[in-house]
């Protein structure tokens, strides 16, 4: 686990270089990211070639969470965690729940702290010794200096681990041509940094230097075997696979590729199409899933494909069973926004106008509920979820309600028909298989009724 005190302490890109230098040396890493993020675990894609993973406590179990870890790392040399926030930081932001540090503490997974020590000497010791001691299972069992002088360097290593007795692996100058930027909802996408593959090796050559890779990899080897046994699924009265299509491009990529390997598991075949690029949807489709991503960033190309936007209307007209989450619910919208505030025209299904705001509008965790009556048909319970989006609607939905965690506060959302389910919520189905079974299951009830016509 690479975790740090804080967000902005150089995490995703010091995990990168890591995965990178890993990756160089002929290993095979795996790769998981803390909490509910898409952005860095497509740096984490970009480099080690595989589908990085979320591991996450509030969405699921110890035991699906344990599952998860065992079944995205088989086969692999080394799994490597980027943490999330602050190390001990977990919801409501007063319990450790969903922390690094919970995670940590759930698979027995080894601990390095990144201790970002721009304007620090000494007072390093007294930070470190901090986040050891306040939980006694910290599972802390090292540091890495980041933006640490080569000067001072030796004397810092030699002090915290003559006077903490913690391993110091390593210190990371700073390196001014490997950085990366943010935006609105986090770091910029990978695809959008020129060479970005050029200076992670230029980074990964640096740690090759700095950091003690052969410490961190014996520090690996003392995590335990991990033993998990599969969720139970809902079973599944009739399995012929069903056909549902997935957008995927840039302004359609917040995308859980667990969420993805569990529809399969179900009985899902997914095909991937572009709403940018694409003339056309897929055809002979039993399902269609629009989840989250920057569409406000390619409003105009959305706006300009009008064949597109008319097919997913008059398929969703016709029954077309779909999920849309966030930047897919809205581009159902009437209208949209983009990054200039300017309306762009959306598929239309949602009546209404989803609008940008100054500020994130609401964020954080959720428990979902039906409000009345069942979800395509059928009682799946509570559903975790999250938000984060700096955009509003005039028709959010109110067919579910959104009961944050550890807080008072609530709110009704999303709009549930026979056939929709489109919200600003983000599902993680394997906090709750049956909310995906029952979008599985309509998608079949659907291509039965289609075979029938």
């Amino acid at each position: 686990m690479l975790t740090a005190g804080a967000s902005g302490s150089g995490k995703t890109l010091l995990t990168c270089g890591i995965l990178q230098a890993l990756k160089n040396r002929g290993l095979n890493p795996a790769s998981f990211k803390c909490g509910p993020d898409y952005i860095d675990p497509m740096f984490h894609t970009k480099v080690i070639g595989t589908k990085s993973r979320n591991l996450d406590t509030f969405f699921t179990g110890e035991d699906t969470l344990r599952y998860l870890l065992e079944k995205n790392s088989r086969d692999c040399d080394i799994a490597v965690m980027e943490g999330v926030m602050g190390y001990y930081d977990g919801v409501g932001g007063t319990t450790f729940r969903a922390s690094a540090y919970d995670l940590a503490r759930i698979t027995k997974t080894p601990a390095v702290l990144i201790v970002n020590s721009k304007g620090m000497s000494l007072s390093i010791l007294a930070y470190i010794k901090g986040f050891c001691e306040y939980k006694k299972d910290s599972g802390i069992q090292g540091v890495i200096l980041n933006q640490m002088s080569p000067m001072l360097y030796p004397r810092m290593k030699k002090q915290i681990e003559e006077e903490l007795g913690l391993k110091v692996y390593g210190y990371v100058p700073k390196v001014e041509e490997c950085t990366i930027e943010s935006r609105h909802l986090g770091l910029v996408l990978p695809g959008e940094i020129q060479d970005l593959k050029e200076k992670l090796n230029r980074l990964a050559k640096v740690l090759e230097e700095s950091l003690d890779l052969e410490g961190l990899l014996k520090l690996a080897d003392t995590a335990p075997a991990l033993e998990a046994a599969k969720p139970a699924l809902p079973e599944i009265c009739e399995k012929p696979s069903v056909r549902i299509g997935l957008a995927r491009d840039e302004a359609f990529c917040f995308i859980y590729e667990d969420n993805l390997e569990l529809l399969r598991e179900l009985g899902a075949e997914l095909t991937e199409f572009s709403p940018i690029h694409d003339q056309e949807l897929p055809e002979n489709l039993d399902g269609l899933l629009l989840y989250g991503g920057y569409p406000e960033l390619y409003a105009g190309e959305l706006e300009k494909n009008v064949n597109m936007r008319s097919q997913i209307k008059d398929a969703l007209e016709n029954g077309l069973p779909v999920l849309a989450e966030c930047g897919g619910f809205m581009y159902l919208h009437q209208t949209f926004q983009d990054m200039e505030g300017k309306d762009r025209k959306g598929v239309g299904i949602i009546e209404g106008k989803a609008y940008k705001t100054p500020r994130l509008s609401r964020f954080g965790y959720l428990t979902l509920e039906k409000k009345e009556g069942k979800v395509f048909g059928q009682d799946t319970g509570p559903c975790p979820a999250h938000e984060f989006h700096y955009f509003d609607s005039t028709s959010c939905g109110e067919d579910f309600h959104g009961q944050k965690p550890e807080s008072s506060r609530g709110w009704d959302c999303i709009h549930c028909t026979d056939s929709m389910i489109a919200g600003f919520p983000h599902f993680y189905y394997w906090g709750n298989p049956r909310f995906a079974a029952a979008y599985v299951d309509r998608c079949r009830n659907y291509a039965r009724e289609r075979r029938r016509q």
